[in-house]
């Protein structure tokens, strides 16, 4: 009997061969997932974007679907469910999806750029200003972030060889 362990090993394996370009090893790694695990949030998820990634948008959105049903609180799933939908034309449901990513997660920054570019492309400036200086917004605040615990890492990295300098020097 498959374990959990057999959906997650599965489901590593399919990121590893989606990280790798090879869309079909990977979709096979991850339908192995889903079918261990019927409930396997995640395997929907990146099967999804592998499905997404050779333009079969049915069945992305299909997996997207499922991932939503299973998780609905995920941003992420809402964000390349959209994705999926511009690419198919259907730029009203896909600025639905961008904007319930964003209610979910307000810091979703690629979900604010995806909105931006449909919103440029349907003609909506003033909407896409709005949505690029929040991408901006939290690019400078990610980068500010990573500099300072960056910064207390180097501290304390300095204090524990000060430390160990002054043990070894006894």
């Amino acid at each position: 009997m498959p374990t959990n362990q057999d959906a997650n090993s599965e489901y590593i394996n399919g990121m590893f061969a989606l990280l790798k370009d090879n869309i079909e090893k990977s979709i096979a790694h991850l339908s192995q997932a889903i079918e261990i695990d019927p409930d396997h949030t995640l395997a929907y998820i990146s099967r999804g974007a592998a499905f997404f990634r050779s333009e079969r948008l049915e069945e992305a959105i299909a997996d997207f679907d499922r991932a939503i049903e299973l998780k609905p609180v995920l941003a992420r799933s809402y964000h390349l469910r959209g994705l999926a939908k511009e690419r198919q034309g259907n730029d009203v449901e896909a600025i639905a999806d961008f904007e319930k990513a964003i209610e979910l997660d307000s810091e979703y920054g690629a979900a604010y750029y995806s909105r931006a570019t449909l919103h440029t492309k349907m003609g909506n400036e003033d909407l896409a200003v709005d949505d690029i200086q929040m991408v901006t917004y939290l690019t400078n605040k990610n980068i500010e972030t990573f500099a300072n615990e960056n910064n207390v890492w180097r501290s304390q990295h300095m204090r524990l060889e000060s430390l160990t300098a002054g043990e070894m020097g006894r």
